[in-house]
């Protein structure tokens, strides 16, 4: 039986409402494995039955193959969607689509290009994939250092001074998209863009979350000012906050375990699941509208709204600081995101 929808919040220069939990996409495009499209269809069926009204997918996922399945199971619902553009699917199998991350992947090779004219092709073959109208929130896909290293200059010449960034404040003049934002890993792409146009959005992934706070000092506090709402991926940080052994994509560092060992620790003295407390977290920030965890099947989504819903007490967080596993001025829940009034 469908349950109460969960609380939402606005994006503050678009109006959009984001539920304060979404669904990223990285499961149908079969991350890491292969999945069976009923899987992840019912994956998506149970995500809204559970109230969540806000998924986000990617041309890069499965090479479109998450796209398809997205935009099927959310056609005709009020959901709110968003993709990405800065890569073009070309025809033609990749010689190995599964040492990118994506064994199930339909027989496309990504290039990036985030120029004018590659831009809203990419738009308009997301529409296609999707089957839809248009897009409610058009991200700029992994611009920045850390994915193309002394690539990054041209890529970014491109958005800025090669008609990319145009393009998109185009799609969003004429209406065929709501927003336009970033979908990054990097704060410093993200403080360099924010002085160079009015984004409505940027989902950050693994940046603010539990275990990371790298985008508190600078980023969150300017997106505030600038109007520009955050949305949290990646809140298990590749999952190592659910149990698993991944960061960022790999194995995590001895550093890395060590902190999540403490974490862990506080959230076991206070009884509470710690992907409870990796979920409520970055809400507490004013910047942030919603947290993009990226479950894979319709028990993942049960076990999310279970955690979600999970009272923490203020114990817990006062342990954490008390222990140097927050930064000193990381905002912490004062009631529970997933359950509070949203009035």
């Amino acid at each position: 039986m469908p349950t109460a929808p969960l609380p939402r919040r606005r994006l503050p220069r678009s109006g959009i409402d984001l539920s304060v939990l979404g669904v990223g996409g990285t499961g149908p495009g079969g991350l890491f494995e292969a999945q069976a499209e009923a899987t992840s269809r019912a994956m998506l069926d149970a995500a809204l039955d559970a109230g969540v009204r806000h998924f986000d997918t990617a041309p890069f996922y499965g090479f479109g193959l998450s796209e398809r399945i997205v935009g099927d199971a959310l056609r005709g619902t009020d959901a709110v969607l968003s993709t990405k553009a800065g890569r073009l699917l070309r025809p033609g199998a990749h010689s190995d689509p599964a040492a990118m991350g994506w064994p199930g992947a339909l027989p496309f090779t990504p290039v990036f290009d985030y120029g004018h004219d590659a831009i809203l092709r990419s738009f308009e073959d997301s529409l296609q994939r999707l089957g839809r109208d248009r897009i409610d929130i058009l991200h700029v896909h992994d611009i920045g250092r850390i994915t193309h290293g002394d690539d990054d200059d041209r890529h970014r010449a491109d958005l800025l001074g090669g008609g990319g960034l145009r393009a998109l404040q185009r799609l969003r003049d004429e209406g065929a998209v709501r927003a336009i934002g970033l979908g990054v890993n990097e704060v410093e792409v993200c403080l360099d863009l924010l002085d160079r146009a009015d984004w409505d959005a940027v989902l950050l992934a693994g940046r603010y979350t539990l275990l990371d706070q790298t985008g508190l000092d600078a980023l969150l506090p300017r997106a505030r000012v600038a109007g520009t709402a955050i949305v949290c991926g990646g809140p298990f940080n590749s999952g190592i906050l659910v149990g698993g052994t991944t960061w960022n994509y790999a194995d995590a560092p001895p550093d890395i375990v060590s902190r999540v060992r403490t974490l862990a620790d506080v959230a076991r003295e206070h009884g509470v699941p710690l992907p409870a407390m990796a979920l409520q977290f970055p809400l507490a920030h004013p910047a942030v509208a919603s947290v993009l965890p990226g479950p894979r099947s319709a028990a993942h989504v049960t076990a999310t709204l279970e955690w979600a819903r999970t009272p923490v007490p203020p114990e817990a967080w006062a342990a954490l600081r008390d222990r140097g596993a927050l930064h000193a001025d990381a905002p912490v829940p004062d009631v529970n995101p997933f359950t509070a009034d949203p009035a």
